[in-house]
């Protein structure tokens, strides 16, 4: 199995470190900075195997640079932003697969646009690195794509195998529970939710990563089809809500200002 460590960058990024037994190499997910990286590297004797991108965000690529200029790797990221991440060596689009031979591991690529229009995923066997678009009780801003758009990717991903674990791109699970409570204050899961990373927030411990069973369960971005939900929405909108797209608009936008 892979061992899938996170790194804590800027205010609240965290680069996810990937790595199996036996082998120095490594994988590094999202450089937004490159101290922390470096600094793990240095005391744990790894070296670079190479660099996921799931996006160009400035905090998901900020370190990129310097990182490679000691240790030289592949960069695998997304196709339709290669643009923007000048460094990109393996250009990925959703459909693609690929092995890593420092893992012994075969990813798949999903193209999920939303948060912006080129962002990929990564899914290996009962792993998600899911960037900016899925987190532990919410999902990204749409920034550069529409409230449809960011909606299929999320069907996408909600699609996936159940016992899924997802590693977010942020720290935000405190700030989409609190949410999440808000569009369904009498769901139990939430609460128990809530309880459970209070205490591993208080003992300084990452809320992620979580599986796609919670997410079902807590996670009103992917809830759009349960009656709480649909009945809050359509609530907020002062009008009665069925499409799937344009309730989490509703979610998306009452998300944003609260």
């Amino acid at each position: 199995m892979i061992d899938i460590k996170p790194l804590s960058a800027l205010s609240d990024n965290y680069v996810w470190v990937l790595g199996r037994e036996g082998d120095d190499r490594v994988a590094i997910v999202d450089p937004g900075e490159a101290a922390p990286v470096q600094r793990f590297l240095a005391e744990q004797g790894k070296r670079v195997g190479a660099y996921l991108i799931t996006h160009h965000h400035g905090d998901h690529i900020g370190g990129l640079d310097a990182l490679l200029a000691e240790h030289d790797a592949p960069v695998y990221g997304p196709r339709a932003e290669a643009a923007t991440i000048k460094r990109l060596t393996h250009p990925l689009a959703g459909g693609d697969r690929f092995t890593l031979d420092c893992l012994d591991t075969e990813f798949e690529v999903f193209d999920v646009p939303g948060h912006t229009l080129g962002h990929i995923a990564y899914l290996a066997p009962g792993e998600l690195l899911a960037g900016d678009t899925l987190f532990r009780g919410g999902c990204g801003r749409v920034f550069e794509g529409t409230a449809a758009q960011m909606q299929a990717s999320l069907a996408t991903l909600r699609a996936l195998p159940a016992d899924t674990r997802v590693y977010a791109g942020h720290e935000y699970t405190q700030k989409n529970l609190a949410f999440a409570r808000m569009v369904e204050p009498d769901n139990t899961a939430v609460i128990d939710a809530v309880a459970a990373v209070t205490a591993l927030r208080d003992d300084d411990r990452p809320s992620l990563p979580g599986t796609l069973a919670e997410e079902f369960e807590i996670n009103p971005f992917l809830r759009w089809d349960q009656p709480t939900v649909i009945a809050a929405a359509s609530d907020r909108a002062g009008r009665d809500l069925t499409d799937p797209a344009e309730i989490f608009a509703t979610l998306r936008e009452w998300k944003n200002a609260s």
